[in-house]
């Protein structure tokens, strides 16, 4: 089980398959970790690891991956410790996937990283509209409980400024409208279709972004994940640099 340790943060890591590497931001919410492939729609590591050198991870302070919190930018917490990983492994360019949280956290890393990041693809990304405002700015009290049980030295009080910091924005939360629309990354964009992953929310990104795909339906029904697997595959092998 490799870990990768910058200072007092430990990151847990998974790499498989080989070829053009593609780093995956997992579901899970503030407990985001590699193992929340399994319950996904479709898992990117047994899929895309065939074609692509495929990087599994666990966010800072879920699963297996520990370290203090920023409490002034924790978006951008997740994001250094991304491109942070990426360097360890000796990865410039990369492709990125993210589910949930995490196909809200491609957009910060897109920002963070730039040019780097050569395409992202949005699965079903969090974000806050008129139905869930009230209810995704708690998302942190349960991760909160969980992580102070097992972390002295973090308190609730962290915690609940952390948490806040992160969800009780607008929009996608990590990013800004304006941002999105001076964004050059080609984007795939796979809508939401519940209460946490606003369907509106992935529309508005794609309407943005001046280099977006959308793709809809691709969840339900069930039938139609092959063909949403193979838009993937085709959207990663357009923009893989030769």
């Amino acid at each position: 089980m490799p870990f990768f340790i910058k200072g007092d943060v430990s990151l847990y890591y998974e790499v498989h398959g080989s070829g053009f590497p593609l780093l995956l931001l997992p579901p899970g919410g503030m407990n985001a970790q590699a193992s929340w492939w399994q319950r996904a729609a479709f898992n990117p590591i047994e899929i895309f690891s065939r074609e692509y050198m495929v990087v599994a991870m666990d966010e800072r302070n879920a699963g297996q991956s520990s370290g203090p919190l920023d409490l002034d930018d924790p978006w951008g917490m997740f994001a250094s410790d991304q491109l942070a990983l990426m360097n360890h492994l000796g990865i410039e360019r990369f492709h990125t996937l993210g589910c949930c949280i995490g196909g809200a956290q491609v957009l910060k890393l897109a920002q963070a990283g730039g040019e780097r990041v050569v395409s992202a693809v949005l699965e079903q990304p969090v974000g806050v509209d008129e139905n869930n405002k009230a209810v995704l700015p708690n998302m942190w009290k349960e991760w909160a409980t969980q992580l102070t049980a097992k972390r002295p030295e973090i308190t609730m009080e962290m915690c609940e400024t952390f948490g806040r910091k992160m969800w009780e924005g607008e929009f996608v939360l990590c990013v800004t409208r304006d941002w999105v629309r001076q964004c050059q990354t080609p984007l795939l964009v796979l809508p939401g279709i519940d209460l946490p992953h606003p369907t509106a929310i992935g529309r508005e990104v794609h309407a943005l972004a001046p280099n977006s795909e959308i793709l809809e339906p691709w969840k339900e029904p069930a039938d139609l994940m092959p063909k949403t697997v193979e838009r993937i595959r085709q959207f990663l092998k357009k923009h893989t640099p030769r």
